[in-house]
């Protein structure tokens, strides 16, 4: 059986890849073994001639075929594949390309903001730094056993 997944997902320099590694480090501080994804955007090039990062021509593994090769954890943890149907923690940031709510994105269950007083809506919201708050949002949504 795959472990239960949960996404970040926002807007470019939302500081998504800052989330993930704070919640990496306060889940696994609580003793569950987390396995972080992170989706690269389709220009990020890190595939470079003689590496064995190189695809070769093939095509980009599929999300599931990734989620295949998670290996035994508590948690998946995903930071892009947004379109992906899985619950996701929406980032809002001063400085990203746009506060706006994301659309078309499925499963968004919580918003972080800077600015969480300025947020509207019926979804839980948190302050961009309150990891310990997200984190147990984040172990209540998925039933992760505690530890």
């Amino acid at each position: 059986m795959r472990p239960p997944v949960f996404g970040i997902a926002g807007w470019q320099n939302s500081g998504k890849t800052t989330m993930a590694a704070r919640l990496v480090t306060e889940l696994t501080g609580r003793g569950y073994a987390i396995t972080a994804i992170k989706h690269a955007h389709e220009s990020f090039d890190i595939d470079h001639l003689g590496r064995d990062s190189e695809l070769g021509g093939s095509p980009e593994m599929s999300f599931n075929d990734v989620l295949s090769e998670a290996g035994t954890c508590d948690l998946i943890l995903v930071e892009g594949f947004k379109r992906e149907p899985f619950p996701k923690i929406e980032l809002r940031r001063e400085g990203s390309a746009s506060r706006q709510p994301l659309t078309g994105v499925p499963e968004i269950v919580a918003v972080a903001s800077d600015r969480p007083s300025d947020e509207t809506g019926s979804l839980p919201i948190f302050h961009l730094d309150d990891i310990r708050g997200i984190s147990d949002f984040i172990a209540r949504h998925l039933n992760l056993t505690p530890r």
